[in-house]
């Protein structure tokens, strides 16, 4: 019997945490920090462990509808103008993950300030006291200067914070970040480098085990955030999933192992959050480093997942999507016998749907093209033939998946912007 797969929730919402902040070591570990932070304050005020969990997840989010670097940077400021765009975007991103559902509320209102009371609802619906301490953890950690000694910027961030108090934030919730921002302990926690396995210990959710259906459900979030940071790429993991899948089914994969592998495609290009949109949407040619960076995408996916008990397999077959059987490939240099049939397949997944795909610059090619330059690609020992056999034979089905799954992709990214635009109108108007 075939053991079934249990993956840890929280190892998998951190890995997407981390994935996001490497974007700018301006931001590097701020969700964490802020997760942190609002989980110090959740126990000074005696919360449940499960608020308290609820609060670590959301801070672990709570940006994540924030979908450029230039957004992202301007989340810093410690007075945002029109936070409420990428709160919102978080918030309908991740509510369709059942699991998530009640942080995605956190996250929708994390910037409400208090206003002396009138912070208590927003535009008609109740924000509820998480979303308050996760305001005022995020404002803290803004302010926290990342390249200076932090004990010494203790007094002068408690002192702002006091400032803005009523105004932006709930007085008992100051009083009692002001409580904990007095142990040395905690401003050293939230700097230091032990933060992962202190938000570990403290989160009654890392009990939560996801099986393959569950993962695919989440994997299909994560993909939906890579994806939809630029309309270039906002449905090129459903297209590489569903390919991939197909192909390892036709290889004659278990129906558990075509599921790890639609997966894996979903997850294959998880890296490119470490990418800014402004690079990956540029109209004209990358720069040598900025070409690098794109490069670089395919390493990060595997760092990222490498430390998920489970995911093992997955990750190799997500990873290595640009590695070549001569060994020319990127990032590890894997060749030949080193290179699992997974990977293989991935591979030609990825690059049969970045060219058979329509991108807002140009049509995807036909197949007859596609198959040719995958051909050659096959006879450069870039790509195995093997498999490539397998896709000239089932093309028309193959490609018929994949332009039935980048349809519902397109409509799912067509109804999210849509939803979104009476947001964005209505965030240049204020609170």
């Amino acid at each position: 019997m075939i053991k079934e797969v249990k993956i840890n929730l929280f190892d998998l919402i951190i890995s997407l945490s981390t994935a996001v902040d490497l974007v700018s070591q301006a931001v590097t570990n701020h969700h964490k920090e802020v997760a942190y932070i609002a989980s110090s304050i959740a126990r000074e005020l005696g919360l449940s462990r499960e608020e308290e969990s609820e609060l670590i997840i959301a801070g672990a989010l709570h940006d994540m509808g924030a979908l450029s670097l230039k957004e992202r940077l301007e989340t810093l400021n410690f007075e945002v103008e029109f936070p409420h765009q990428h709160a919102e975007r978080g918030y309908r991103l991740i509510k369709v993950f059942e699991p998530l559902s009640k942080i995605a509320y956190l996250v929708r209102y994390h910037h409400v300030p208090w206003k002396g009371g009138e912070g208590s609802d927003f535009k008609g619906e109740p924000v509820s006291l998480g979303s308050h301490i996760l305001h005022l953890a995020d404002r803290v950690d803004v302010l926290i200067d990342k390249k200076r000694e932090i004990l010494g910027q203790a007094k002068g961030i408690v002192e702002k914070i006091e400032e803005f108090a009523e105004k932006m934030f709930m007085p008992e919730l100051v009083r009692a970040f002001k409580s904990v921002a007095g142990r040395e302990y905690f401003w050293l926690d939230a700097a230091g480098s032990s933060i992962d396995q202190i938000l570990s210990s403290r989160i009654s959710l890392s009990t939560i085990e996801l099986n393959l259906d569950n993962l695919l459900s989440l994997s299909k979030l994560f993909s939906q955030i890579i994806d939809f940071r630029s309309h270039f790429t906002s449905t090129h993991s459903s297209g590489v999933a569903v390919s991939a899948e197909a192909l390892a089914r036709f290889v004659g994969f278990s129906e558990k192992e075509c599921q790890e592998m639609k997966i894996a495609g979903y997850l294959h290009d998880l890296g490119k959050l470490a990418i800014s949109r402004e690079i990956l949407e540029k109209p004209g040619k990358l720069t040598p480093e900025e070409f690098n960076l794109i490069r670089s995408h395919t390493y990060y996916t595997y760092r990222i997942l490498e430390p998920i008990a489970g995911l093992e397999v997955i990750n190799s077959w997500a990873s290595f999507h640009h590695e070549r059987l001569d060994g020319r490939g990127y990032p590890f240099h894997h060749q030949g016998e080193n290179l699992s049939l997974g990977s293989r397949i991935m591979a030609v997944a990825d690059v049969f749907t970045a060219l058979t795909e329509d991108r807002p610059y140009r049509k995807g090619m036909e197949g007859e093209r596609a198959l040719e330059i995958l051909q050659e690609m096959a006879e450069s020992s870039a790509l195995d033939s093997n498999i490539i056999s397998l896709l000239k034979v089932h093309f028309k089905e193959i490609n018929s998946s994949r332009m039935v799954s980048q349809k519902a992709s397109v409509e799912n990214y067509q109804k999210f912007t849509q939803s979104l635009e009476n947001i964005e109108d209505e965030a240049t108007e204020g609170i």
